[in-house]
């Protein structure tokens, strides 16, 4: 039989259909194989049932089961799904058998233009310098659109500018956007917003269109110089202002940003660039103004600075705009202060001769007021330089005198330190260092270096170096020091030695005869003269010590005494300890015996502390009365004894009677005498001296001893006779005390004691 196969047509279906009936979209049919070119269609009596499945087959897109037609019963999208693929069967309607193998056939949704361009990357941002020449490229927008690029015009998209035209253009294919002008000023207008609009169907009537604004912003150049707002400006500051202080601020202003702002600054004038200094300051961009030299207001009262700003940084392609600086005038104000004086010229060396006598004038120094007033000045000596008073100055002349004996060899220089100060304002003190150098004279005569001690051996020759001796001078002429040697004349009848100068300020000491003998001498004396070279000359005389030794053969010294022996290292170390015992046993003795010494001595002295005695202590001079406290210890007045107990409390013996203790008449037989009265109470002095008993057992310290105090001398010029009975000799009379009575009140209590 004739066998079958599949016809297929091209199926398409066009995309947002809004008909109400289903869309037609195509048939499938068998026809049989033969040679024939054409497809033959199916018998059309129904006996071949046509199915499909795959993508929306059944909700999408349905099939007549017996005409094969296609139907599209939804509203297709292409951007969203720009074809389907489906599978087509044939079947027989009887026995439900395939008739063929299943066949895949695939619907395209054919494009319309129904999407509009879209800038999917924006916002767009741009940026362009100011200034830039026409054409410059700014940046590049583009569109997408979602139509199907290879059917028909849907998806060409070109470029235009809506808003913005006057300043940007765009090209139209490619979405460049250049700038259509060269005077793009930032300062004037620093961003632009442009609008691009994409049109698909190549601009052409009737396509869709999309648009976004783009954002440029206008970047700096160097385009614009600094200017000073002001072209003065004023400032003060006073005259005493150290250097580097800061006097003031100015600034330019620059319309550019960024790094095209930064500017240096500069002084112009010669006078400005001496006196002050401008530095720009980077966190400001400030011309910051300094001293640079100290100010004077009686020199120079106004200071007339020319400041002048340039860029840092200068576009050379705007060189033709102008000169990129600008300058300004600083006026500076110096205000007058009160100054301490200023000496003139500043202090230099002075030199003054060592035998200067006091007074004599070193120098002078002189400050002057630099102030418009010219305040007299007054001069010291900072004491603290000078603490010997070594020198000092006229006050008002300032002259430097010597004020001591000066000596170089002392001190030969002196640093100090001269005050000068306003007369009527001492706060007001300015200061110099002032160094005295003291010139040197002869006046120290030169010495033997050392106190030389030679040796000579016995058997020496003529001619043979015992000594070479030097001298020290504590002088120090300018011509340097020149010694001449001699023997002095005491010595000039030696026929020992000789003495040669040897012309460098050393000289040398030969022997001149032959053999010495210790026996006969062992020590000889050789005074030598030295003399300096002055002027004036001074000399003086050392003495060389000789000493005559026992040598070996080879000239070494054994023994330089007469009665030589030597105590050689040969003792046998049992001679040695023995030596050494006997030391240690006088040692011992001699310790023994000062202990003794000492232990009989303090034994004698705690006899002599038995010895209670009495000390007579007389005060030659005169009280001032009663009223007078002072002048002496009163409390030794009212240590008075009460002669009762001092004679053995018998109640009354007189001074002749004998005691317990021996005689006690004739111990106190010089001392004042009188009567008792019946009427007078010494209870009170006897309970002082009790307690002062008492005071004086409880201190360990006072002596183990009484002492009796007497104040009853009188000056050998008083007009009144004497109180004292210590030259009465009569130890039985009784005195008279009552013409005591008649001296006033200032004796009143004298009188009441007698």
């Amino acid at each position: 039989r004739v066998k079958r196969g599949w016809v297929w047509n091209q199926f398409f279906v066009v995309e947002e259909y809004t008909g109400t009936e289903p869309l037609y979209v195509g048939k499938v049919s068998m026809a049989p194989a033969c040679s024939h070119p054409l497809p033959l269609s199916d018998e059309g009596d129904g006996s071949i049932k046509y199915t499909i499945s795959g993508e929306g087959a059944g909700t999408i897109f349905l099939i007549d089961e017996i005409t094969g037609d296609i139907h599209a019963t939804e509203r297709l999208d292409r951007e969203q799904k720009t074809f389907y693929t489906l599978r087509a069967q044939a079947r027989d309607r009887q026995t439900d058998q395939l008739l063929e193998p299943e066949s895949e056939f695939i619907i395209k949704v054919q494009d319309i233009n129904d999407s509009e361009p879209r800038f999917l990357e924006g916002p767009y941002i741009g940026s362009v310098a100011e200034l830039s020449p026409i054409g410059t490229s700014v940046m590049q927008v583009m569109a997408s659109d979602a139509d199907d690029p290879t059917y028909g015009s849907s998806a060409r998209v070109v470029y235009s500018v809506l808003e913005g035209e006057q300043h940007f253009t765009v090209d139209s294919k490619t979405g460049v956007i250049r700038t259509a002008v060269a005077d793009l000023d930032r300062e004037t207008q620093d961003r632009y917003e442009v609008v691009i609009r994409a049109t698909d169907m190549a601009g052409q009537l009737g396509g869709l269109s999309g648009s976004t604004t783009v954002t440029i912003v206008v970047t700096d150049v160097n385009d614009n110089p600094p200017r000073f707002p002001q072209k003065m400006y004023q400032f003060s500051i006073v005259e005493t202002a150290p250097v580097g202080t800061a006097i003031g601020r100015v600034k330019a202003e620059d319309s550019d940003v960024g790094e095209n702002t930064d500017m240096t600054y500069q002084v112009k004038d010669e006078e400005g660039v001496e006196m002050f200094k401008v530095t720009t300051d980077s966190n400001t961009q400030e011309a910051v103004i300094t001293v640079q030299k100290p100010l004077d207001y009686e020199s120079k009262k106004v200071h007339t600075v020319v400041v002048e700003a340039l860029n840092k940084f200068v576009d050379p392609r705007f060189v033709d705009l102008g000169t990129f600086r600008d300058q300004t005038i600083v006026r500076v104000s110096v205000l007058d202060v009160d100054e301490p004086p200023e000496f003139q010229p500043p202090s230099n060396l002075m030199e003054v001769q060592e035998d200067a006598h006091v007074g004599s004038v070193v120098g002078v120094v002189t400050a002057l007021d630099p102030d418009t007033v010219n305040h007299p000045v007054r001069y010291a000596i900072d004491r603290s330089t000078d603490a010997e008073r070594m020198f000092d100055i006229d006050a008002n002349t300032g002259a430097i005198v010597t004020g001591k004996v000066l000596d170089r060899e002392t001190a030969g220089w002196h640093n100090i330190t001269v005050l000068a100060m306003e007369a009527d304002n001492h706060s007001q003190v300015s200061r110099t260092s002032l160094p005295i150098r003291i010139l040197d004279v002869n006046d120290n005569p030169p010495e033997l270096a050392t106190p030389y001690e030679a040796a000579v051996c016995e058997d020496a020759k003529p001619g043979q170096l015992i000594q070479t001796i030097s001298v020290v001078d504590r002088d120090e002429p300018q011509s340097g020091h020149r010694f001449y040697f001699t023997l002095a004349s005491e010595a000039t009848n030696n026929h020992h030695f000789s003495l040669l100068d040897i012309k460098d300020n050393t000289a040398a000491v030969h022997t001149q005869r032959m053999g010495f003998n210790r026996q006969e001498q062992d020590v000889y004396l050789l005074p030598i003269l030295v003399v300096d070279s002055g002027p004036p000359a001074l000399s003086s005389t050392g003495t060389l010590t000789i000493r005559v030794c026992g040598c070996d053969s080879n000239g070494a010294i054994q023994s330089c005494n007469s009665t030589a022996y030597v105590v050689s290292a040969t003792l046998s170390p049992g001679a040695l300890i023995a030596l050494l015992v006997c030391i240690l046993i006088l040692v011992v003795l001699v310790l023994l015996i000062l202990t003794l010494k000492r232990h009989h001595k303090s034994h004698m002295t705690s006899e002599d502390d038995e010895d209670m005695r009495d000390n007579v202590i007389k005060y030659n001079d005169e009280g001032g009365g009663e009223q007078d406290t002072e002048a002496y210890d009163m409390s030794a007045l009212r240590s008075l004894y009460d002669f009762s107990e001092i004679k053995g409390g018998d109640g009354g013996g007189g001074p002749g009677e004998g005691g317990p203790s021996g005689n006690p008449a004739s111990e106190l037989h010089t001392l004042p005498q009188w009567v008792q009265s019946p009427d007078l109470d010494f209870s009170v002095f006897r309970d002082y001296i009790c307690k002062k008993v008492e005071q004086a057992d409880e201190d360990l310290s006072v002596p183990p001893y009484d002492s009796f105090q007497t104040y009853a001398f009188e000056g050998s010029d008083s007009p009144v006779p004497s109180l004292s009975s210590i030259n009465t000799w009569s130890s039985s009379s009784e005195q008279d005390f009552s013409y005591l009575g008649g001296w006033g009140p200032r004796f009143r209590q004298l009188a009441a004691l007698y």
